[in-house]
This record gives structure tokens, C-alpha cells and sequence, in this order.
């Protein structure tokens, strides 16, 4: 047993700002991989500058999955971008808790609409932006340099 108890205060002492750099990678490229697929040929600038190529069959796929209250290219072109941008603010750790929220509600919408027997993956999504909403960053992040300097907590 007190091999048991010291497995579990050496596991405790990870930090947590460690934890939640791994949650915010980890969720942040499930999104980003699913992000280079609807474009031609994704690329940082491009994202950045709203100048991708939407692939050409993207608004087939979205018309198969019928997204309600968008039309298939509309849906299309925000999902390359809420995917590109919020899983780039997710690595860098700016506007954190916001783009988990974001990727939180693409998830649902996927759930839903989209994949709804996917559930075992969507959990696992899910319980990572959970734990990004709840607990911000982590001091490994531009919100945590930012609110240092500006005076915040």
C-alpha cells in the first residue's frame, strides 16, 4: 500500500501547467489536422491573412453532413478557419479559454450533426476543452505573460 500511496503523490506533483500544455496541444492539433484537409494547401501565412483555398469538394462534404442553418460552402469555409485559428491560439495559449469554447461548440456541432457515433472520440474532446475552460492555460502561455504585464492575476 505505501508503494501505492507514493506512486500517487509522485503523480500529483505533475503540474498542472504541464497538463494543461498537453491539452492544449494535443486538442489544438486534432483540429489543425482537420483544418489542412479543407484547403488546398494550408499554410501558416495564409491562415493567418484569410487567404486559403477552400478545397474544391468541401462544400460536397458539407452538403452530405447538412449542417443546418448554413449553406454547405459557408459552413465550409468557417469551419477551415474556426479550426486554423482557434487551434493556433490554443498552442500559443492567447484568448485561451474562449477558443476552447469555440472548439467546445464545433464539437457539439460535429456530434450532432455531422459523426453522432463518434461519441467515444468526442468525449475525450471534450473533457480536454472542459479542463481548458476551467482552468485557463497554465503559466505556459501568452495569457499568463500578458496578465502579468498587465498587472492582472
Amino acid at each position: 500500500m505505501e508503494a501505492v500511496n507514493y506512486g500517487i503523490a509522485l503523480l500529483e506533483k505533475i503540474p498542472m501547467s504541464l497538463i494543461l500544455l498537453a491539452a492544449r496541444v494535443g486538442i489544438g492539433m486534432v483540429f489543425l489536422l482537420s483544418a489542412k484537409t479543407k484547403a488546398v494547401d494550408w499554410n501558416l501565412l495564409d491562415a493567418l491573412t484569410f487567404q486559403l483555398q477552400t478545397s474544391p469538394s468541401l462544400p460536397y462534404l458539407f452538403e452530405e453532413y447538412g449542417v443546418p442553418l448554413l449553406a454547405p460552402a459557408t459552413a465550409g469555409w468557417l469551419a477551415l478557419y474556426m479550426e486554423s485559428w482557434l487551434s493556433l491560439l490554443l498552442f500559443a495559449g492567447l484568448f485561451t479559454r474562449l477558443a476552447a469554447l469555440g472548439l467546445f461548440g464545433m464539437t457539439l456541432v460535429i456530434q450532432i450533426f455531422v459523426l453522432p457515433g463518434s461519441w467515444d472520440v468526442h468525449v475525450l474532446w471534450v473533457a480536454a476543452l472542459l479542463l481548458i475552460m476551467a482552468r485557463g492555460p497554465g503559466l505556459i502561455s501568452a495569457d499568463h505573460w500578458l496578465g502579468r504585464m498587465l498587472g492582472g492575476r
